[in-house]
């Protein structure tokens, strides 16, 4: 059975060229100002939206965390986000679900990153798993090895092995990541019809949720 969205208390307005254009403010203070005014409003709206959702399609309660870039004392943040994670006190030592924005482009996407002790068990299945995320992830789906740097490699440029040595550097590797999603330009109109994006999101986490299931 499909998973239903929640009855929204609101509707969700999107994104504009405004919230792409915070990433241009220069300086640390100016850009933060613009950010928590005009985008992180946006991403509460988003975890009030999909937090029930996620919780239905994984089957755990799924907690929304809105980045807030508290360790930056100089330089100002080149991208921001909404993670929900099964973790209610933090989300980057879990395989959790991602929607941000860069100055370029905004993203959805599941992501085991550097923190997370998953990462070995998530590469392993993952690996023995290669038929079926060949077959089910789409071709256009972006992968990508670290989340500070935008954009990646569509699972149709990386291939199988391509993948393959992605998921055996996340294996052996530290600092290792894995990300996989869709990228939405900017410009996409797509964007500023904000109930037609949150059904491309839910749409985009379902197609992902084999990958965080992989992770346990």
């Amino acid at each position: 059975m499909a998973v239903q969205s929640t009855t929204a208390t609101s509707i969700f307005t999107g994104f504009t060229a405004d919230d792409f254009d915070v990433f241009a403010a220069p300086g640390l203070e100016a850009r933060m100002s613009l950010l928590i005014e005009r985008i992180r409003p946006k991403l509460h709206e988003l975890g009030d939206r999909l937090s029930p959702f996620l919780t239905e399609l994984c089957g755990e309660p799924m907690f929304p965390h809105v980045a807030k870039h508290a360790r930056r004392t100089i330089n100002p943040p080149n991208d921001t986000w909404i993670a929900f994670a099964p973790g209610k006190r933090g989300y980057k030592m879990f395989p959790h679900f991602q929607i941000g924005l860069f100055g370029s482009h905004l993203f959805v996407q599941f992501a085991i990153i550097y923190e997370s002790d998953n990462k070995s068990v998530f590469a392993e299945h993952a690996l023995n798993q290669m038929d079926e995320i060949m077959t089910h992830i789409p071709a256009d789906f972006v992968w990508s090895g670290n989340h500070m740097v935008p954009g990646g490699d569509t699972q149709g440029e990386l291939g199988r092995d391509g993948l393959a040595q992605l998921l055996q550097r996340l294996r052996t590797v530290k600092a290792s990541e894995a990300l996989c999603g869709i990228i939405i330009d900017r410009n996409d109109p797509l964007l500023l019809d904000g109930e037609a994006f949150i059904r491309k999101a839910e749409e985009t986490f379902r197609t992902v949720l084999p990958l965080y299931k992989m992770s346990f």
